[in-house]
């Protein structure tokens, strides 16, 4: 049998951390073993009815074909008024594109523009699609760790630090996945004025979480602070996260015309467009009632602050509050060295999240997926009763880690 040789830019490429995780979990399932799964990366709620019955309609009346490779015309001006009217930023419909979801646009983004020898400034814990999107075209992702005592957030200084002439992008994700941080208005002016000294440096802010935001934070885009960097930003955005509409694969971005073009040729050779009834939903979307938003928002927030009651004080954590998106980011920093009762000593957050697994039936994803250690990523995109039940078995797991025998970090 003759063996097809495989691109070295593939071998390159790790699988997804998520969407293995989300394999896994299905696979223990299918076993039949009782998992409570806090690895998941989307709304749990149904798309509000309002947006799937515009979908309906619009199937009626013919949204079954192909539709403009950058996006009906309909959805690019309802992306441009969304733009104007929540985040102050005045874009032409013609500078807005339409992707297969959020993560098709960030990666068409690099493709378009990142070649051997270009860098990405990579600020972490980071999305864990980030770093390989980069890295497969060819290009180098620095990786730029940022502290829990810095709120998880990119210091200007630091960023300053690590831009050379190579330095073709930073990447930005405010609301954060993983650890929920959120950039003030200052914080952005502050990155802003580093990047007014590097002018060759572009900006991809990904802002799917914008919505999703608590205790009265304001997710704020760098284009709204700082426009006059418009030209050489890339705004990403899409329905996913806040109109639970993952499955309908609708993202969108804005940016300057000429990137723009490349990324429409990069669609135009690889998917065509997107889903046409999926343009259609979108539109309802954002133009439709938003009442869906804010009440999704208030649910999520009542299961992170139980989440955070419950491990609140729980021996070996150390929990932050997060300010967006819908996870947790803890660090287990007093959990290494600890010893389980089948004697194996936890080395690393990968062998608290498997130990989480195998004793309580909890599954989470480590931090070293998402390039800062050691920490868990957890999830309250679930129900209330799961939130709870994984909090506590998390919880137990800890107490009975300090009721064996020390390990060498007691």
């Amino acid at each position: 049998m003759t063996t097809i040789e495989l691109a070295r830019r593939v071998e390159r490429l790790k699988p997804s951390a998520t969407i293995v995780a989300k394999q896994m979990v299905a696979d223990l399932k299918a076993a039949g073993r009782r998992v409570i799964d806090l690895t998941i990366g989307e709304p749990d709620f149904g798309t509000p009815s309002h947006i799937t019955e515009a979908a309906i309609a619009a199937l009626g009346a013919g949204a079954t074909h192909y539709s403009p490779t950058p996006g009906i015309p309909a959805l690019r001006e309802a992306v441009a008024a969304k733009f104007l009217r929540e985040n102050g930023i005045d874009i032409e419909a013609g500078n807005v594109i339409v992707g297969t979801g959020a993560k098709q646009l960030i990666f068409e983004a690099f493709a378009a523009t990142v070649e051997d020898g270009t860098e990405v400034v990579v600020p972490a814990p980071y999305w864990v699609s980030y770093p390989d999107m980069v890295a497969v075209q060819g290009g180098t992702p620095v990786i730029v760790a940022c502290d829990h005592a810095d709120g998880f957030k990119l210091r200007p200084e630091a960023l300053d630090e690590v831009i050379t002439p190579n330095t073709r992008w930073l990447i930005l994700n405010s609301p954060n996945n993983p650890t929920g941080a959120v950039y003030s208005r200052s914080e952005l002016a502050a990155l802003a004025d580093v990047l007014r000294r590097h002018p060759h440096v572009g900006v991809i802010t990904d802002e799917i979480y914008e919505h999703l935001v608590y205790d009265g934070a304001e997710a704020v885009s760098l284009a709204t602070v700082a426009p006059d960097l418009v030209d050489r930003t890339l705004v990403v955005n899409g329905v996913s996260k806040a109109y639970a509409m993952t499955g309908w694969r609708i993202g969108y971005a804005a940016g300057p015309q000429p990137l723009v073009a490349a990324i429409s040729k990069l669609i135009g050779q690889s998917t065509t467009c997107a889903s046409a009834v999926g343009q259609e939903a979108a539109v309802a979307a954002l133009q439709g009632d938003q009442s869906c938003v804010t009440e999704s928002v208030q649910i999520y927030q009542e299961r992170r602050d139980r989440m955070l009651e419950i491990l609140d004080g729980a021996p070996g954590l150390n929990v932050t509050p997060p300010e967006g998106a819908f996870y947790l980011y803890v660090s287990v920093a007093g959990l290494i060295g600890r010893r389980t009762s089948a004697g194996r000593t936890l080395e690393t957050d990968v062998d608290v999240a498997l130990h989480l697994l195998e004793s309580q039936g909890v599954a989470v994803l480590d931090g070293s997926a998402y390039g800062l250690s050691p920490y868990l990523r957890l999830s309250f995109a679930t129900s209330l009763d799961e939130v709870e039940a994984g909090a506590t078995a998390i919880r137990r797991a800890c107490e009975d880690l300090f009721s064996m025998t020390p390990g060498r970090n007691a």
